[in-house]
């Protein structure tokens, strides 16, 4: 019978130069990501010592790879000693520029490391990885192609599986039998209908403790028996209102805002409708209520001294209550005026008309304080004159709302042209983008 002997725990195997000279071959033919490091596995062998022995094979060959007899080595003359120490130290120099050389040729190949894409840094980690030349170690290779060793380490560090923990059973749970008699009970002709609160509160009025509220709730859930119930009217999803006005008296917006009496809590309202295409203020009207009545009163004036056709206008306003009366709503029904509204709850869907009471607000001469409806009318009226005549409007390249209500743009751009125009011929180095245009 045959005995298999086996190697004793911590014995060192030890190679041949055949069997070196083999590793270090495979090694060297690895090409695939990966195959080095499964070879060394296999031979039982660190990388440390594979790199040792490309070491002796590059400097003294086959014979580097020879096992040193042991014993003390032969003693050597001053001259001999000094041969030894110059062929070690051109050994030594030779190694460095084959280093050098080898570095600047891997830098070469992948470019400048501080206009590399980041996209490239895996390849950068791969190549390092994957190198098996063994005069240049990682910190060289790092150091030169701007990787950060941690980042190499962490990089190639297999990821662990994640842990798998079991759930311990939670020891409040109730029982399979108290779920069944839980589920009965909520089955029940009496509590079929109701929730888990009535009949937690039913039951424990007559004494009875079955579980908690929570409890029922997720027994029922486990079963599929927790859905919504109750006829509720579903979310209504509002669509964001687009008006586009390509000329005037399309689209109109309006507004009601509040100006300050002379008493605390005394306020005026005034109401205000702006031309879309134009921002001009078709028609503004000072209130001390705010109310349908006025609403229509207001609107009737309005289309009525613009000569509004039928069916051409479209009024945007917000959901307030004067603009949802249903007076309001017959009367633009009736003279072919369509309604558009802003979503509940959104604030900035009426923004045109948000941004001209900022504008009226913020004038140096705002009094803040109005002695009576008549000084507001007073100052509004003299306000919206300069509004609609004077101000340069941002919102439409700096012209005048009644300029391009009227149409006059044409003419007052080609004026604007002309003045540009001067200006580039005598200095056209203050213009860098060329001869400028007139805005429209």
């Amino acid at each position: 019978m045959a005995v298999e002997s086996v190697p004793r725990p911590g014995r060192r195997k030890t190679f041949t130069a055949a069997e070196k000279l083999r590793i270090v071959r495979e090694a060297a033919a690895c090409t695939e990501r990966g195959d080095v490091r499964a070879l060394l596995r296999r031979e039982g062998i660190y990388s440390s010592r594979l790199a040792a022995w490309r070491k002796q094979l590059a400097m003294s060959g086959s014979a580097g790879l020879e096992a040193r007899k042991p014993g003390r080595a032969p003693k050597l003359d001053a001259k001999d000693r000094r041969i030894v120490e110059l062929e070690k130290r051109a050994a030594r120099l030779e190694a460095k520029l084959s280093v050098a050389e080898k570095l600047i040729a891997l830098q070469k190949s992948l470019g400048d490391p501080g206009d590399r894409p980041r996209e490239l840094g895996q390849q950068l980690m791969d190549t390092i990885e994957d190198l098996i030349d063994p005069t240049v170690s990682v910190v060289q290779a790092c150091l030169v192609l701007g990787v950060s060793r941690a980042t190499l380490y962490r990089h190639t560090r297999p990821t662990p599986p994640p842990a798998m923990s079991v759930r311990a059973p939670n020891p409040r749970r109730i029982g399979d039998d108290e779920r069944a008699a839980l589920l009965e009970v909520l089955h029940s002709e009496e509590f079929g209908d109701q929730p888990p609160h009535e009949v937690y509160a039913t039951l424990l009025s007559r004494s009875i403790y079955m579980a908690s509220i929570r409890t029922m709730y997720r027994v029922l859930a486990a079963q599929g028996e927790s859905r919504e119930r109750r006829a509720q009217r579903l979310p209504i999803n509002h669509a964001k209102p687009t008006l586009q006005a390509t000329a005037p008296n399309q689209v109109w917006t309006w507004d009601i805002t509040k100006l300050r009496g002379p008493l605390p809590g005394v306020f005026y309202y005034l109401y205000v409708t702006i031309d879309l295409f134009s921002r001009m203020v078709v028609g503004w009207m000072l209130a001390e209520q705010e109310n349908a009545a006025h609403a229509e009163h207001f609107f009737a004036d309005t289309i009525a001294r613009h000569d509004i056709a039928p069916n051409a206008l479209t009024v945007h306003a917000d959901r307030g209550s004067p603009m949802r009366s249903d007076g309001l709503a017959q009367l633009l029904a009736g003279l072919g005026v369509v309604r558009s509204f802003s979503r509940p709850h959104v604030s900035d869907d009426n923004a045109f008309s948000e941004a001209q009471f900022k504008t009226l607000k913020y004038q140096p001469d705002y009094p803040g304080d109005f002695a009576s409806v008549l000084h507001g009318r007073a100052w509004c009226q003299q306000f919206f004159g300069w509004f609609n005549d004077v101000h340069q409007h941002s919102g439409i390249a700096l012209f005048a709302p009644a300029d391009v209500y009227y149409g006059r743009v044409e003419a007052i751009a080609a004026r604007r042209q002309l003045a540009l125009d001067r200006a580039y011929a005598e200095h056209p180095e203050r213009f860098p983008n060329g001869s400028p245009v007139a805005r429209r």
